[in-house]
């Protein structure tokens, strides 16, 4: 993986060294399904910096409303790729449904040592609740879908409660999470990022666990995945490595100033201008950066819906994730 990288350095110099969109005999047309989460960022950047039209390639940008949907769109054909911020855990059941339908070629997530929040157990400013292990007899809200719904299991179970009986698991949409603590319909919620922050720069909630995933399931964690279908590099490799160096462009320019690029969210997400202060910075890792740490933290996840039965057998990360010979090098 780190041997291509110089190839791709090598690509984002030429595109860069472009300038303005320059004189193209054709523009390629690629389609992508994408969530608008924080987990998306790099994509926005991309597009907001024009850097698909500055190599030739028209994108036909879908916004979905759940992880589901976008990995339905890459089974049946409808999306080339979908950005970072596909549901990593979803990615590999359909991948098991469905073998060979697409590479995985970015992660995005946080992690406590490199210092990055992406969950939080979120409660009542003056609830007495301080871990996982206080929820017996408690509600716990998450995320609509399989995804969440196996990670809150898994970390019920791993705090000695049963999720079938000792918790009552709901799924929440992310907007209803902070507004559901508040209100008493749940004791607490398992959010991702941005929740955790906005929600305690109001005042109406605190984190009573700051990135409970990452201590129980893997340190740095993913769960979201930049994924791009098997049949878009076989028909159209020279498409597919541009659309992988401009993603990996894009998550270099936010990771090296995430200030001056999450300006970009309020035009794509939920989040609002007045907000963006309070938004930390999700940890993005590109392709050309993917190594056996952020593997082994990938294949944690993996092996967390095998455990609980999302998945008959555990799937080798390894063998989905892109490669130089994906990319025709």
């Amino acid at each position: 993986m780190r041997h291509l990288a110089t190839a791709l350095a090598a690509g984002v110099a030429l595109f860069a060294s472009a300038g303005a969109v320059s004189a193209c005999a054709s523009m390629e047309k690629v389609s992508a399904a994408w969530l608008p989460i924080m987990q998306t960022t790099a994509y926005y950047v991309a597009l907001e910096e024009k850097l698909f039209e500055k190599a030739c390639i028209e994108i036909v940008s879908n916004k979905m409303e759940s992880p589901n949907h976008i990995i339905d769109a890459l089974v049946a054909g409808r999306a080339d790729f979908g950005p970072p911020g596909a549901a990593a855990g979803i990615a590999m059941v359909a991948e098991q449904k469905f073998p060979g339908t697409f590479k995985v070629f970015g992660l995005q997530g946080g992690g406590i040592k490199v210092d990055r929040i992406n969950d939080g157990l979120i409660v009542k400013p003056d609830s007495t609740i301080a871990s996982f292990a206080d929820l017996k007899g408690k509600t716990l809200g998450h995320l609509p879908g399989i995804q969440w719904r196996t990670i809150t299991r898994h970390m019920v179970r791993s705090a000695g409660l049963d999720p079938d009986k000792d918790v009552k698991l709901v799924d929440l949409a992310v907007a209803m999470q902070v507004p559901a603590v508040v209100g008493g319909t749940a004791d607490a919620t398992l959010s991702l990022e941005p929740v955790g922050s906005i929600a305690v720069a109001s005042g109406k909630a605190k984190r009573a666990m700051t990135n409970p995933v990452e201590a129980v399931i893997a340190d740095p964690f993913y769960s979201g995945a930049s994924l791009i279908t098997t049949k878009f590099l076989k028909e159209r490799p020279a498409v597919a490595r541009k659309v992988v160096e401009i993603i990996d462009q894009a998550t270099d320019l936010v990771n090296a100033d995430f200030a001056k690029y999450r300006t970009v969210l309020p035009k794509y997400t939920a989040i609002r201008a007045e907000q963006l202060e309070l938004v930390a910075q999700p940890y993005l890792r590109g392709y050309k950066d993917l190594n056996d740490v952020d593997a082994a933290s990938y294949q944690a996840l993996v092996d967390v819906f095998a455990k609980e039965g999302v998945l008959p057998a555990s799937v080798d990360v390894k063998t989905k994730l892109l490669t130089a010979a994906d990319l025709g090098s």
